[in-house]
């Protein structure tokens, strides 16, 4: 007993974290929780192939099933591990993507009787503007914030399972409920929902928020990856949960449709979603002229 362990969500949020000098060691979650086939709460051996399958063909291969299936596991036996610490610290902010993995931590540790944990939620911090999350902090803004974290309560521990439940699930009915809650025991889930629900097709078009605003971006006139990458960024509204890898599924899907609704030129059929040799700037991507949903700008 008596060490630390720091739990965040995103490599360079990890590594900034990893330099704040702040007693214990840092742990990075790897998942899309809000996404793919899973259980609430700790995963059995199935989920857990499932999801490595479901991660694989998200990135286009460019995460192999074995890779990835190590990762989760390994990542587990880390919260197993948890229960010899003195205390947890969760760093996480109120994007979509950090708080169901959140709720999907907390979970894990109530369900092993782990409880002794701490949470520090950064929607905001003085001077940077628009804050999308806790990769834009360096080093001494981590410890600046460090005495403000507090212990996660009973109620959090229960309104956390509950969030898991439906991200587990799609339950679009509970996540509508959960969207509209007052005073949420973990005041960033019901907007991080809203946002879920965002992405979900529009009855007219058939298409999400984030699909919606490529293809804008491509009608204004941005072909290469990183024009389309800019523009959505800069038409989304924070905190941002996506970051290239998620827009680039989204464009590779809206390729995949019957019938598509882009076409991708380049050196590869898809566009590369994770440490890809491939330059992206060879890539054009345009829209199939003879799809025109109704898309609004």
């Amino acid at each position: 007993m008596g060490k630390v362990l720091h739990i965040t969500s995103g490599d360079i949020a990890g590594g900034s974290l990893k330099k704040a000098g702040l007693p214990g060691d840092v742990f990075v979650w790897h998942d899309i929780l809000y996404d793919g086939p899973r259980q609430p709460g700790w995963p059995t051996e199935k989920t857990l192939n499932d999801r490595a399958l479901f991660l694989e063909t998200f990135t286009t291969g460019g995460l192999t099933r074995d890779r990835i299936l190590k990762t989760l596991y390994h990542q587990y036996d880390k919260l197993v591990d948890a229960a010899t610490v003195e205390r947890i610290v969760l760093w996480f902010d109120a994007c979509l993507f950090d708080q169901s993995m959140l709720v999907h931590v907390l979970s894990c540790l109530s369900l092993k009787g782990i409880r002794n944990v701490e949470l520090l939620c950064v929607d905001a911090f003085p001077g940077i503007e628009p804050f999308h999350g806790l990769g834009q902090l360096r080093p001494e803004q981590f410890s600046a914030l460090y005495p403000d974290r507090h212990a996660v309560t009973d109620e959090q521990f229960s309104f956390a399972a509950v969030v898991d439940n439906a991200f587990a699930t799609q339950d679009t009915a509970l996540f509508s409920e959960l969207s509209k809650r007052a005073g949420a025991p973990l005041p960033w889930v019901p907007a991080a929902i809203t946002r879920w629900l965002q992405e979900q097709p529009d009855p007219k078009t058939g298409l999400g928020r984030l699909e919606t605003l490529i293809l804008a971006a491509i009608r204004a006139g941005c072909e290469t990856p990183g024009k389309i990458f800019a523009s959505v960024a800069a038409a989304d509204t924070p905190p941002q949960f996506w970051g290239d890898t998620t827009l680039w599924a989204k464009i590779n899907g809206l390729a995949d449709r019957l019938p598509p609704r882009v076409r991708i030129e380049g050196p590869a059929a898809r566009l590369p979603q994770w440490e890809s040799e491939v330059p992206l700037d060879e890539f054009r991507i345009r829209e199939e002229q003879d799809c025109h949903p109704s898309v609004p700008p």
